[in-house]
């Protein structure tokens, strides 16, 4: 016969799960830090100092602005609607994101830099949901298109 387990023992497990989970955030979150310091401490010592790692950083971002662009332009119109759905996937994962820069504790001495990130997420948060919302729309009146009139 199993014993039952109390709610303050669901509760204490509940907790030390939350605890692991967050510590294993905490991890994923240093580890990618690392990995975009030396990304870009590379490409400067490569360069002899020659390259900036926030140029690199704006670089690879305007070419991700130029590759969406021609990349969605170039869709069919069958392919749309699919498209449209990964589009609201991959913004409510900015969602996620912006919230948790919004969330940015303030740290005496690094003040500025917090609040620049709080304002960053809330324009990311707003942007996201608009986009979110606009794309449902469209779906909607894609999927509308196909209905049987009458």
């Amino acid at each position: 016969m199993a014993i039952a387990e109390t709610p303050d023992d669901i509760y204490h497990r509940a907790q030390a799960a939350a605890d692991a989970a967050q510590h294993a955030a905490d991890v994923a979150h240093a580890y990618a830090m690392q990995l975009g310091e030396m990304a870009g401490g590379a490409v400067h010592a490569a360069s002899g100092g020659a390259v900036d790692p926030f140029v690199l950083r704006l670089a690879i971002f305007a070419m991700a602005v130029f590759v969406g662009y021609y990349v969605v332009w170039s869709v069919t119109p069958a392919l749309h609607t699919p498209l449209m759905s990964v589009t609201n996937a991959i913004s409510s994962v900015i969602v996620v994101g912006a919230l948790l820069l919004i969330d940015v504790p303030i740290i005496p001495g690094h003040e500025a830099g917090a609040w620049a990130a709080r304002l960053f997420g809330f324009i990311a948060l707003i942007l996201a949901t608009v986009n979110i919302f606009g794309g449902f729309l469209v779906t909607e009146r894609m999927l509308s298109m196909y209905k049987k009139k009458g």
